[in-house]
């Protein structure tokens, strides 16, 4: 398995021959509103996409969403809309957001999910893991979406977390299915009012102690919104004793994982 980090919570997975392209944000640096009015106004991305980008992205063939209703354009943005229907890449989805996305012309391939949230995923299953993307009146607005966890056979497990807060339905999960691999959202996002809506440094470094896997952050330094950098989660990490199994990739960089190693 290769996890290559794109940019914000952008990523393309590789599980044997199928490159899976995870939540695409792929607007120039810029293109899109600023998501706090305090700050001066930034607009989104506030990164470009790095050099690796073109290659990474040839070869594609699927597509994972883990939401992309209520604005969330930092998942799934216009760009990433045209780039997926000029190719009519796969999109997998969860029946929740098949109509929304067929809506925009995509190739929409929703999962067959049971009562539990599991269903069929290419030769071996997946399991959706619910997220809470803030709370309070804040978390009312938002799409709240789901988590994957994904097991193929001769791969490592693969927890694509989506953009949630450390709760404990997840940290129960965790424990419970201790995935080989989980990647995170670490910026700590926050609007001009209300709390978080994404994992930050304390939650990103409690998952780490509950998980025996690696964990690899990422939803850091692309957003306006996202205060957590890189530097300081690898401060707080070496601090906390987590460093070794935190993995904070820069935007282009590939991470290998197998089954050994995992």
């Amino acid at each position: 398995m290769n996890i290559q980090q794109i940019r914000n919570a952008t990523v393309v997975v590789e599980l044997g021959r199928r490159r899976i392209l995870v939540d695409p944000m792929l607007a120039p640096k810029g293109a899109l509103p600023p998501l706090k009015f305090s700050g001066g106004m930034v607009r989104n991305p506030t990164v470009g996409l790095p050099t690796e980008a073109e290659v990474a992205l040839q070869g594609i063939t699927h597509c994972l969403i883990t939401h992309c209703q209520k604005g969330h354009f930092d998942h799934l943005d216009r760009a990433g809309k045209a780039w997926l229907r000029e190719r009519q890449i796969p999109v997998i989805c969860t029946p929740h957001d098949a109509p929304h996305l067929a809506a925009k012309g995509l190739n929409v391939q929703p999962l067959k999910l049971n009562e539990q949230g599991v269903g069929a995923f290419f030769e071996g299953q997946v399991r959706t893991v619910r997220c809470v993307h803030g709370r309070g009146f804040v978390g009312s607005l938002m799409e709240h979406g789901v988590g994957y966890f994904i097991e193929m056979p001769g791969e490592p497990s693969l927890y694509l977390s989506g953009d949630t807060l450390l709760t404990p339905a997840i940290a129960e999960f965790v424990l419970t299915h201790q995935p080989a691999v989980s990647v995170v959202p670490a910026g700590g996002a926050r609007f001009d009012m209300g709390g978080d809506i994404i994992m930050g440094v304390e939650d990103v470094l409690e998952f780490a102690r509950l998980s025996e896997g690696l964990v690899v952050a990422n939803h850091l330094e692309a957003i306006s919104h996202c205060p957590v950098t890189r530097q300081a989660l690898a401060r707080a990490a070496q601090h906390a004793g987590v460093a070794d199994r935190l993995h904070i990739p820069d935007d282009g960089a590939i991470i290998e994982v197998n089954v050994q190693t995992a």
